[in-house]
């Protein structure tokens, strides 16, 4: 399975699909969010993301400090001061439904083209959308689907449906009488897994029965084809924040669990195609190109050139912004290389070219070769705030100041497999107790009077 390779060509798709190509993009189906026609007060200007479970909301519940805040962040006539962007893991739902739940519980309007998903960058894997997919997660899947581009759609139920063997872990579900007849379906050709289903042994024993029959469950088991046929899944969260006072499963224990059966079927390693949402560097890269378009609608001249994430989860929110921050800065350092070697001018050791880690692994991008938008677009950093009010509490755990201690001393990594661990990551520029203060801390720092 070839991926996206050439940056042009993904920016440009990027940017076809952002500016409403095919009726279901972001943006396609709503009115322009109205902005405050505010100009940055100095060099430069910001964009902010915003975590949803756990730091506006618990469950269906409002975090009290989240509607002062949002009243903060726009003018009298409702307009917002700066750009905003959600950016969620959730990914079971469609993002004008997002936006409508959002506009209700905080009374301000949130727009769908605010809101990012984590399956949103699945509009760019163009080379998929007319292959037959199956599709996991619960909600309005099939639809969830269709709107990011896929053609050909066959849901879990249907799958279960063609072939009524094969799920027979609930015994009031088997064939009460007569075995049915099988009625079969074209091969398979990926599974897209968008979110925690509701019958885990289900969707965990049909999507096995799909990679080890090569798409078809009309053959025999067989692990000789290897790898299997792609394989996509959206938001790797292990654990997240509703209202219950402890963490509850997310996605991410889904995919443990499809992991450890891959393996202990085949002995094969199960291998994604690509990884989205949280705390992958495409996700915030899509997410800064939707600030971008704001802050022109919002008439600044100035580029965005810094970035604020807002989240609960040390191991999606902090590390995801922190993992695109080292990306920002390799690729500030990478050009400085270029341009002191096409000066002709040897290199001196500075800020801009110091080494910036291990390069990014293909999981950690996104399942592309490398993200969108050309280096003169990219903002200088993205800044990791963490709030007290979800998965994270100062009650419940303390985050080292010294990274090196995190690694002798914390031995469970609650991130993907195919994440390294990197303790560096999981440490917020900031921690404060609640968005507001986190807004007030950015306004603050970016010395803007925030009423």
């Amino acid at each position: 399975m070839q991926r996206l390779g050439s940056v042009s060509r993904v920016l440009k798709l990027l940017r076809f699909s952002c500016e409403g190509a095919a009726g279901h993009v972001p943006g396609a189906s709503s009115t322009s969010r109205p902005y405050s026609h505010v100009h940055p007060q100095g060099p430069g200007s910001f964009g902010l993301l915003f975590d949803i479970d756990g730091v506006l909301v618990r469950g269906r519940t409002l975090i009290p400090a989240a509607k002062q805040c949002f009243k903060n962040l726009v003018d009298r006539d409702g307009k917002y001061k700066v750009p905003v962007v959600f950016v969620t893991n959730a990914g079971n739902c469609m993002r004008q439904t997002k936006a409508e739940h959002l506009s209700h519980l905080l009374e301000v309007e949130v727009s769908p083209d605010q809101v990012m998903l984590s399956h949103s960058p699945l509009r760019m894997f163009t080379q998929l959308h007319k292959m037959r997919v199956l599709v996991s997660g619960q909600g309005p899947v099939e639809e969830v689907a269709h709107n990011l581009g896929f053609q050909d759609v066959v849901t879990i139920d249907m799958l279960r449906d063609a072939y009524p063997l094969l799920d027979i872990v609930d015994q009031n579900r088997r064939p009460k009488s007569s075995i049915p007849p099988t009625k079969g379906l074209r091969p398979i050709d990926a599974v897209i897994l968008f979110g925690e289903p509701i019958r885990w042994e289900t969707n965990l024993q049909l999507i096995v029965d799909v990679l080890l029959t090569n798409g078809n469950p009309d053959n025999d088991w067989s692990s000789v084809q290897y790898p299997h046929i792609p394989v996509l899944a959206c938001n790797m969260d292990l654990l997240w924040m509703a209202e219950a006072k402890d963490p509850r499963f997310g996605h991410g224990m889904f995919l443990v669990c499809l992991e450890s059966l891959y393996k202990k079927i085949t002995g094969y390693d199960l291998k994604y195609e690509a990884l989205i949402g949280k705390p992958s560097v495409v996700t915030y890269n899509y997410a800064e190109l939707l600030v971008r378009q704001q802050a022109e609608r919002l008439g600044w001249t100035t580029p965005v050139k810094r970035l604020y994430a807002i989240g609960d989860n040390p191991m999606a929110d902090i590390y995801g912004a922190n993992l695109y921050n080292s990306y920002l800065q390799a690729s500030r350092s990478s050009k400085a290389q270029k341009q002191a070697k096409s000066g002709g001018g040897g290199l001196e050791p500075s800020a801009e070219n110091v080494d910036h880690g291990p390069k990014l692994t293909s999981a950690e991008l996104g399942g592309v070769s490398s993200v969108y938008g050309a280096e003169e677009d990219l903002p200088d950093n993205c800044s990791s705030i963490l709030v007290c009010t979800g998965v994270y509490s100062r009650d419940q755990q303390e985050l080292p100041s010294d990274t090196t201690q995190t690694v002798t001393e914390q031995h469970i990594f609650h991130g993907h497999r195919d994440f390294r661990f990197d303790p560096s990551l999981t440490q917020p520029s900031f921690i404060v107790q609640d968005v507001k203060e986190a807004v007030e801390l950015v306004f603050q720092q970016e010395g803007w009077p925030l009423e």
